[in-house]
């Protein structure tokens, strides 16, 4: 097998778990903006029953607008050529924490306490609501699409940096 074929292979199993990751995306992160929401909420506990109520439904609302915001940076990042990209569709699902935090922060809610390394990492992260994993967004089924997606890009410049690339 040539380091062509193998850049090719790689580029198959490329799309395949991009496609995923934004089909994935699109599918689980309103709910864990509501499901975000709710357990803050919930943990905090001095909500009045209207603020609460008015948060609940922002937050259909702020899951809806995460999910069209993130999967447009996810395609954005997929439609780089792979020697261009400079994150992760980790990192740019992590960045989902924007929209549940406004909701909270509306609400009157106290930011929770984090470590320090949350707080380095994330500084405006002040739920500590950052996912870890793809799966941490409610379906379990699309956490190996992370790995399977680095490991493709690894393959893809693997194969264009050998000696016989793109012969």
């Amino acid at each position: 097998m040539t380091a062509r074929d193998d850049e090719q292979r790689g580029l198959e199993l490329l799309r395949t778990a991009s496609d995923a990751i934004v089909a994935g995306v699109a599918r689980e992160l309103p709910g864990w903006v509501e499901r975000s929401v709710t357990r803050i909420l919930d943990a905090w506990g001095r909500t009045p029953p209207d603020a609460r109520d008015q948060a609940e439904r922002d937050a259909v609302a702020a899951g809806r607008a995460a999910s069209a915001r993130v999967t447009a940076e996810l395609e954005a990042l997929f439609a780089l050529d792979l020697e261009r990209q400079r994150a992760t569709p980790l990192e740019l699902v992590r960045g989902a924490y924007r929209e549940p935090t406004a909701v909270l922060a509306a609400a009157g809610v106290a930011p929770v306490e984090r470590d320090d390394f949350a707080e380095r990492a994330w500084p405006d992260d002040t739920y500590g609501l950052a996912v870890h994993g793809l799966g941490d967004l409610g379906d379990v089924e699309l956490a190996p699409y992370q790995l399977a997606w680095g490991l493709a890009k690894a393959k893809v410049l693997r194969a264009r940096r050998a000696p016989d690339g793109g012969a």
